[in-house]
């Protein structure tokens, strides 16, 4: 009962905010008037003036694309610069030395992908600085560039006969000040209210009452924990993340960051019905999405609520009682319980947020296997702040192209016909995720270096490996947090893959839309296929489903399901 009070208040409050917050966003960046403009208006005028922004010109997709990269590896390097510099900068009471090469390297390839993997203790290696201006400053604009990637991809679908697909500088700025801005500074105040601390003081020294010293880390948490839930970044200032009491203190903080995780990602797809003039087409997205969700969040919680059958056969009690929680609750907080880590678990992982309130190393093997398949999807599962959305997309423009073929003609899509320039991007954009993961991993098993960082030898030590790529090239973050990745080789190769994973995948889903863009509409006909019904959500999740398979189950063999059946046989202790 617990479980369905959980998920159910849950998917009731983000069904609920989303219709308004898409249609909010729509009207954002169609340029119509809203309630903040008196506001920011001046502000954005001010900023293009500053930048030389001309925001009445657009881009085509080629222009578009070189000015999010450009962007992207400008804040790259400083963030580096910063991290290598930031003993001699200001507001570092701690007087914390300078982050080494290799991870600052990782670090900076982190944020600026919104990916947020952490090989290091955030509150004994970051100062004040490198986290406010560094990191947090990527946590905004990551995320808005990733919304304002969402918003080219759907003018390329929507519009008809067009060359551009907006101007990057100009989304970018509307979702960092319309969007994440105004939504973060209501997160703070309401995470302050809750017990999270939002200070720029000193640590503090205190002792127990065994007499032993205890340093009580402080520093701006509340500020960037709204904007790490709500731009999907995951990052956390403490080392625990968000198992941290001053992250996560109370239950309704908790539930706020869950809300926040899922809040953009599910409005973006009532933003794309709006624009297209269909608000249909948005909530089968939705619908499509809130299934693959239930799914998971069902599985992970069964599988965590069961236990480890080898404690059973040891005589250990784990069922739930008055003197404890039941099921498998090694690695989790007893404030969170199973059901609100294992649902906090599925969310972060479909969210390509990454936070984490419980040690997923220590999950069963099949709970362990849910936040797994959720990022070897895609992360489309409401996904990342607008990577979400564009990678739902083209697996929608794959279902369709696999209807057409099923009924013997040109596939459709909002009236535009699919043909091979867009299946062969679409294919490009679907073949670069799994190559990007299962290649590094391959190494990393094969190599010396690669196993240094293994904890655990055996199915659970790949799994560790496999996660590690996986959510690197899925933009997540979280970890199994069993693997040493604070090493040159992990911290150079993951680097990388967060590079590849991101812009590797931008670069042919915004060719995409530019295709697309300059399409004319067909008018329906009795042969097309309908895009918005029951019929296409069965169909989407099923394509959706078996690429990932076809994809990633002998991997996954190898690791969590060769695992689950060894700890069902009593071999793993």
């Amino acid at each position: 009962m617990n479980a369905f009070i959980q998920v159910g208040l849950f998917s009731i409050v983000v069904t609920a905010i989303s219709v308004p917050l898409g249609l909010y966003m729509a009207r954002v960046f169609s340029g119509q008037r809203t309630f903040l403009d008196p506001v920011l208006r001046p502000v954005e005028r001010a900023i293009y003036r500053v930048c030389g922004v001309h925001p009445g010109t657009e881009q085509d997709w080629v222009e578009y694309t070189v000015a999010m990269l450009l962007f992207s590896a400008v804040g790259m390097l400083v963030l580096y610069g910063m991290e290598r510099l930031q003993y001699y900068l200001p507001l570092n009471p701690q007087k914390l030395g300078a982050v080494a090469p290799d991870l600052a390297f990782n670090t900076a390839a982190s944020f600026t992908t919104n990916t947020n993997w952490q090989a290091y203790a955030g509150e004994s290696t970051m100062s004040y600085l490198t986290q406010m201006a560094g990191l947090a400053f990527h946590n905004f604009v990551s995320a808005a560039a990733g919304i304002a990637i969402a918003i080219a991809v759907i003018r390329g679908f929507v519009r008809r006969g067009s060359k551009t697909v907006g101007n990057f500088w100009v989304d970018l700025t509307r979702a960092t000040l319309w969007v994440l801005l105004p939504i973060c500074v209501v997160l703070t105040l309401l995470l302050v209210w809750q017990g999270v601390p939002d200070n720029l003081e000193p640590y503090v020294h205190a002792k127990s009452i065994e007499g032993a010293e205890q340093v009580i880390a402080q520093g701006p948490v509340a500020s960037q924990e709204s904007i790490k839930e709500l731009g999907t970044n995951g990052g956390g200032f403490f080392n625990a993340n968000s198992a941290h009491p001053y992250e996560d203190p109370t239950p309704l903080a908790n539930f706020l960051e869950l809300v926040a995780m899922f809040a953009i990602g599910a409005a973006l797809t009532h933003t794309f019905g709006q624009m297209a003039g269909d608000r249909r087409q948005g909530w089968t997205l939705f619908t499509a999405m809130a299934l693959l969700f239930l799914v998971g969040a069902a599985a992970a919680i069964w599988s965590e609520q069961r236990g480890n059958p080898q404690f059973a056969a040891m005589g250990v009690d784990q069922r739930a009682s008055a003197a404890q929680s039941g099921g498998n609750m090694e690695g989790k907080e007893v404030r969170n319980g199973i059901v609100g880590s294992a649902l906090w678990t599925t969310v972060t992982t479909d969210s390509s947020c990454g936070a984490v309130n419980s040690m997923l190393d220590s999950y069963t093997p099949l709970g362990g296997l849910v936040p797994l398949v959720n990022m070897q999807i895609g992360e489309i599962i409401f996904g990342g702040v607008g990577s979400g959305l564009y990678g739902m997309l083209v697996m929608a423009v794959l279902s369709v192209f696999i209807a057409g073929l099923m009924v013997g003609r040109t596939p459709e899509y909002l009236g535009k016909k699919i043909e091979g320039r867009e299946m062969k991007l679409a294919m490009l954009f679907i073949l670069i995720f799994p190559a990007v993961i299962l290649l590094p991993a391959g190494a990393a098993v094969i190599t010396k270096a690669g196993l240094a960082g293994i904890t655990n030898p055996g199915p659970h030590g790949f799994a560790q490996i496999l996660y590690a790529y996986t959510e690197a090239s899925a933009n997540n973050g979280s970890a199994f947090a069993g693997l040493n990745a604070n090493s040159p080789f992990y911290n150079i190769t993951l680097a990388f893959v967060m590079l590849l994973g991101r812009f590797m995948m931008t670069v042919p889903v915004l060719a995409l839309a530019g295709s697309l863009v300059g399409k004319k509409a067909v008018p329906p006909s009795a042969g097309t296929f309908p895009t918005d019904g029951a019929i296409f959500v069965v169909l989407l999740i099923g394509v959706i489903l078996i690429v990932a398979a076809l994809t990633f189950f002998p991997a996954d063999t190898l690791g969590p399901i060769v695992e689950e059946f060894a700890m069902r046989a009593g071999r793993l202790y």
